[in-house]
């Protein structure tokens, strides 16, 4: 049912598409890809998540805010799937030292994580994912990095600076090399932490001929012309900062096929390929984020075939390539890049550019849609100051969905793709394209109609918990088991799940917010032959992502010594006002809705036992006790629903056993409620529920079966506030109370209205210097875009001097 609805969602958004591409005419050869692409594309709905953090480097004892934004993989609207986004801060070594839950509506989602003592200074990866994202690489999920300082954690004064290494890639354009056959070829240098170097390289032969020479044109990305002879191998030879490399180029291929692709002008695409095989036709497949855009043939002469593309034909965005032999097998494959048009304009303008402290600031934001009308849009918001530690790491929403979110590794400066002022972008972006691989989906899959296998369920309703049940004595997993999850406290939620043929349980939660105390479960007067172990939610795949160390310079140091003063002033002054959280609003009724009868047991006479309390006024049932042991047998208005016991619980919890819950001594009991019908839970079907509410939660002093698994588990994140003072007056100004805050301003949701119109205001804090802010946001209709300004805050004294 889950994978169903999945595919529903995704046809609905293919739909739209599909039926512009139904009116070219597919090629006879290529209409089976076309139904297995579209059957497995189908199935593969795409999920894309950025993060907007309040700010990029932290002080240990800090709060990190962020707003999740949440779209799908072919529009780039915001998707209302996924109601749960997973957060975590991993260190260099790829371990997650912070997590947490995010709860998510409509496509957007916020929280906040307190950075503890303990965190050590450095660099750190925030990343961030769905359930459904578990699916794919983890290459696609967001990450940006974060530097943490802890200046009760110093880092090592004799830290070692390690050598710089290079990694330098050769990428023949199409895939491959081919004996006689000229190609492109790109290349990439980046040092040990995946950034661009420039250098100076020269392509030689076994007999030490140059062939040709090359360098980078930006981010040590570039591209050289290059025609292999047979028999001969070709090495290169780069240099360094005075460092001599040699690197093999790729062997070419005795045969094959070489694809060549260039912007001809006036909206066209020219596509070449060549080959020194005796072949026919030759197709060529092009989609935009798995939605085809066109499928051409071409006639092969003299081993060279050639397509023109309209560049309107194909989507915004990085689009993929790829050509198939007459066989329809893929012989060549490379990415394009259209830069995108739909894009939100946000302009973000202050009521002065210079404030004293303690001072109003206010922001008139508009925003507007590519063609230039009123936009109402969901954006995010912060203000925070600037200084040595703090940088602008260049990605923002709109470039992250439309470029970084396709592509494989860390992408440096990806705002630079996007000028349109810069004639060379152009070059930069093509070469940045072909030094990316074949796509994350294998063409053999497609062609032989092979459906994608996923292991993770998107996340509808809310949390999903996984566990795993098996044999006690075999280990092995045990399937169509049923098993119990219950939550304890005053909010009687219970779930149900049957085990599939792995072992695995699905427990599909519903507003679960919170730390809470978990139980999983069997049915132990059927079942007391199986361990149940809960399984961490978070993905245990990992991107590789270097991460540099943190080198101390001296304005670093002072920078330390400012940030670790401002924390300490604000957790001491304003603790209390930092822990405030908001009412997540959780529906708190229990599980079976409004019960048939409500006791209050103070209401009625207090008997000794359990028995005589069931026997005396609870009218709905009737008790046995027979062989020493007790039987409650539902009764409603028609007769008796079942020899079998109800679904007893105490405190949410059930116990299956009724001889312990006729032990309980009633007096520590409050309440009970009764259902005395058949009600399905789930694949359990239970006959009647019972519930108790003991009056210090603690199951009335009776223990759970030991058979069970109780585990501390963390719901959804509980949203906390965001403190900010206000100084309406002179005499709130004038407060001998310290306000030491860095992070003048943050908002995870400034709606514009109808008129694309916010007014924000704020107030300085008696930190001066220089301020950034930073918007974020994107329509309903998927425009996404970002703004930045700034202004300046100087003490009043300051400013009275200069007056």
């Amino acid at each position: 049912m889950i994978m169903k609805n999945v595919t529903n969602i995704f046809f609905s958004l293919m739909i739209l598409t599909v039926n512009a591409f139904a009116q070219e005419q597919v090629p006879t050869g290529m209409t089976q890809v076309q139904k297995n692409f579209n059957l497995y594309t189908t199935n593969s709905l795409q999920e894309k998540v950025f993060v907007h953090t309040d700010k990029n480097a932290y002080t240990a004892g800090e709060l990190l805010w962020f707003k999740i934004y949440n779209v799908d993989g072919i529009f780039l609207k915001p998707l209302n799937i996924s109601k749960v986004v997973y957060v975590e801060v991993l260190d260099n070594n790829q371990n997650p030292i912070l997590q947490t839950k995010i709860a998510m509506k409509d496509g957007a989602g916020s929280g906040s994580i307190y950075i503890p003592l303990t965190v050590s200074t450095g660099n750190y990866i925030l990343r961030a994912y769905t359930s459904w994202m578990k699916n794919f690489s983890p290459d696609y999920y967001f990450s940006k990095k974060l530097t943490v300082i802890n200046p009760l954690k110093s880092p090592d004064p004799n830290i070692k600076t390690t050598a710089a290494t290079y990694d330098i890639q050769f990428f023949p354009e199409g895939g491959s090399l081919v004996n006689s056959i000229t190609s492109v070829v790109a290349f990439k240098a980046a040092d040990q932490w995946g950034k661009g170097v420039n250098f100076e390289g020269a392509v030689l032969n076994e007999k030490n001929d140059t062939i040709t020479k090359f360098k980078p044109l930006k981010f040590g990305i570039g591209r050289f012309i290059f025609k292999p002879e047979n028999n001969m191998a070709y090495h290169a030879i780069i240099k360094i900062d005075n460092k001599i490399i040699r690197k093999d180029l790729l062997a070419a291929n005795r045969n094959g096929y070489v694809m060549s692709l260039k912007d001809s002008g006036a909206g066209q695409l020219s596509v070449t390929v060549n080959t020194n095989l005796t072949t026919s036709n030759i197709y060529l497949f092009a989609q935009t984020r798995n939605v085809i855009k066109l499928i051409k043939m071409a006639v092969c002469n003299n081993g060279t075939a050639n397509f023109n593309l309209d560049k309107n034909k194909l989507g915004d965005g990085i689009s993929q390539i790829t050509v198939f032999d007459a066989e329809r097998h893929p012989v060549c494959e490379r990415l394009y890049f259209k830069r995108p048009g739909k894009n939100l304009t946000i302009s973000a303008i202050c009521d002065a550019q210079q404030y004293i402290t303690r001072k109003k600031v206010s922001i008139s934001i508009a925003a507007k849609d590519q063609n230039e009308k009123a936009a109402a849009a969901d954006l995010s918001l912060s203000v925070y100051r600037l200084d040595s530690l703090q940088r602008d790491d260049k990605v923002n929403i709109f470039n992250y969905l439309w470029l970084s979110s396709d592509l494989k590794g860390y992408i440096e400066s990806p705002d630079y793709y996007f000028d349109n002022s810069n004639t060379e972008t152009n070059e930069a972006a093509d070469n940045l394209m072909l030094t990316q691989g074949w796509r994350s989906f294998a063409w053999s899959d497609v062609i032989k109609g092979k459906a994608p296998v996923f292991n993770f369920f998107p996340e509808f309703n809310g949390p999903i918990i996984t566990a795993r049940i098996s044999d006690q004595l075999t280990k092995k997993p045990a399937k169509n088991i049923i098993a119990y999850l219950g939550i304890t406290g005053k909010s009687v939620q219970l779930y149900t799940s049957k085990s599939d043929s792995t072992g695995r349980l699905n427990f599909n939660m519903r507003a679960f917010y919170g730390p809470a105390e978990i139980v999983a479960e069997t049915n132990t007067e059927i079942d007391t032959a199986y361990h149940i172990d809960i399984l961490s939610p978070f993905s245990e795949q990992f991107a590789k992502i270097p991460l540099a160390g943190l080198s101390v310079t001296p304005d670093l140091q002072t920078t330390f010594e400012d940030q670790s003063l401002a924390m300490q002033v604000q957790n001491i002054y304003n603790g209390p006002k930092l822990r405030q959280f908001y009412d997540p609003h959780a529906d708190s009724s229990a599980f079976y809705g409004s019960p048939y009868k409500t006791y209050l047991l103070d209401n009625y006479t207090r008997f000794t036992t359990v028995e005589e309390v069931m026997r005396e006024y609870i009218s709905e049932v009737n008790i046995t006790h027979v062989h020493n042991q007790f039987h409650i047998k539902v009764v409603n208005g028609i007769g008796f629903l079942s020899d079998r016991d109800p679904m007893v619980l105490i405190d949410g919890i059930p116990f299956f056993n009724m001889n312990k819950i006729f032990a309980i001594d009633p007096l520590k009991l409050r309440k009970l409620e009764v259902v005395p019908y058949t009600y399905y839970l789930g694949p359990s079907l239970e006959e009647g529920v019972f519930s108790f509410n003991s009056y210090k939660g603690d199951f009335g002093g009776t223990e759970i079966d030991p058979h069970a698994v109780i585990v501390d588990y963390e719901g959804l994140q509980v949203q906390r506030q965001f403190y900010s003072p206000a100084y309406d007056t002179e005499q709130q100004a004038g407060s001998p109370m310290p306000d030491f805050r860095n992070l003048l301003f943050w908002s995870p949701s400034i709606n514009t209205n109808v008129k694309g119109k916010k007014q924000v205001s704020f107030y300085t804090s008696d930190q001066a210097g220089m301020y950034i802010g930073v918007l974020q946001g994107i329509t309903q209709n998927g425009e996404a875009g970002s703004q930045t300004f700034t202004f300046e805050v100087k003490p009043k004294y300051t400013a009275q001097i200069n007056k």
